[in-house]
């Protein structure tokens, strides 16, 4: 089995598309007990007018179609921010197994920063959560984002 890190590239590449096409780069992947990719996404809200179109929103999606099957058992979700309360909830109704995800997102994150939504008793199905995966590099592709856009040319 290939390591977090290995899973966590391939979420770093789905952002990077993210940023050429003009979103916050924001990427995800869905993969599956054995392996193998079977979803993937890139924050598009702007793009394709669309609040819900979060990276792991769009994996899930991926995944979901491609496996014939909105409920996700095994599955692991690698996520370069920390997921919002929108995708927490997503994730926790397709019933993976686990997220991994890379940069903390202290203003919304609901794994750990603001709440741990993954822990709460009311819910029945538990999912495994690990942060701080080649965290540096996804709040480096963040951070330079952001600095871009401050240092850009005047929006409006």
């Amino acid at each position: 089995m290939r390591s977090d890190e290995f899973y966590m590239h391939r979420a770093l590449d789905e952002a990077r598309r993210g940023l050429r096409a003009g979103e916050v780069p924001v990427g995800a992947v869905v993969v599956d007990a054995a392996g193998e990719v079977v979803g993937a996404g890139f924050n598009a809200p702007v793009g394709e007018h669309d609040p819900s179109a979060h990276a792991e929103i769009r994996a899930l999606r991926d995944a979901g179609a491609r496996l014939g099957n909105y409920r996700l058992d095994g599955c692991t979700l690698y996520v370069t921010l920390e997921p919002c309360l929108m995708c927490t909830g997503a994730i926790i109704h397709a019933r993976l197994a686990r997220v991994v995800y890379g940069a903390a997102e202290p203003r919304s994150g609901m794994a750990e920063s603001k709440a741990n939504l993954f822990a709460q008793p009311w819910y029945n199905h538990r999912v495994t959560v690990e942060g701080g995966v080649l965290a540096a590099r996804a709040t480096r592709l963040l951070r330079d984002f952001f600095a871009a856009r401050r240092d850009g040319p005047e929006q409006g």
